[in-house]
C-alpha cells in the first residue's frame, strides 16, 4: 500500500487513455527519482497545454493563435479543403505529405447512439466558408465507419447544392495485404470506391 500522495497522483494517471496501474506507477516512480525542476516542467507544460491551446477560427484545428499553423501557411492551396473528424485525423494525413491544400476539423461525427447528431457538426461555418473563400474542391475524409459515413453522406447533401466539387478519400484494402484476407465489408467497400486506372 502507498502513501496517500502516490496514490492520489495514480488515480489521476489512471485517467490518461492506455495507462494502466503498472504504467502510472512506473510513472510515479520515474517521477519520484527526477529533481524537482524536471517534475515541475512536465507539470507546467501541461497547463500551459490546457491554458495556451484554442481552436483555429477558420477550421477548428488546435492553434495557439487565431489561425493554426495550416491556414496561415500561404504556400498551400487553400481552394482546396479535406474534411476530418478530429485534429488526429488531421496529422495522420499531415504525415503523409501528399496533401498541400486546407482543412477543416468536424469535433466528432454523427452518432446517434452517443447524441451527437447534425448540428453539433457546425457544418454552417463551413458552408459559410465555402461560399467567402471561393473554394473548389471539398475532399471528406471521415473515418470508413458507419458514423463517418452517415457523416460523410451529410456533409454530401449539405454541400451539393452550393456546387463544390465534392470528393470522398479512397477506402478499401490496405496498402501491403491481400484480398483474400480481407474482410467482407472492406472488399465491398473497395469495390465501391474503385476509379478509372491510368497506365
Amino acid at each position: 500500500m502507498y502513501p496517500k500522495l502516490i496514490e492520489n497522483l495514480l488515480e489521476q494517471l489512471n485517467k490518461l487513455p492506455g495507462v494502466g496501474r503498472r504504467s502510472a506507477e512506473r510513472m510515479v516512480f520515474w517521477m519520484l527519482g527526477q529533481n524537482i525542476k524536471e517534475v515541475k516542467a512536465i507539470a507546467n507544460a501541461m497547463v500551459q497545454l490546457k491554458e495556451g491551446l484554442r481552436f483555429c477560427v477558420s477550421c477548428n484545428h488546435l492553434a495557439e493563435t487565431e489561425l493554426c499553423l495550416i491556414c496561415a501557411d500561404l504556400n498551400r492551396d487553400h481552394k482546396t479543403i479535406c474534411v476530418v473528424e478530429s485534429p488526429q485525423d488531421l496529422l495522420a494525413i499531415e504525415r503523409t505529405g501528399s496533401f498541400r491544400g486546407v482543412y477543416y476539423v468536424l469535433l466528432g461525427n454523427i452518432s446517434p447512439t452517443e447524441g451527437r447528431g447534425p448540428e453539433d457538426l457546425k457544418i454552417s461555418k463551413l458552408i459559410n466558408r465555402i461560399k467567402e473563400e471561393g473554394i473548389k474542391e471539398v475532399v471528406i475524409a471521415t473515418d470508413p465507419d458507419t458514423e463517418g459515413e452517415m457523416t460523410a453522406l451529410y456533409i454530401v447533401k449539405e454541400l451539393k447544392p452550393i456546387g463544390v466539387k465534392l470528393s470522398r478519400i479512397g477506402l478499401g484494402i490496405p496498402v501491403g495485404s491481400a484480398v483474400e484476407y480481407a474482410d467482407l465489408s472492406t472488399l465491398a467497400m473497395s469495390l465501391n470506391s474503385r476509379r478509372p486506372v491510368d497506365f
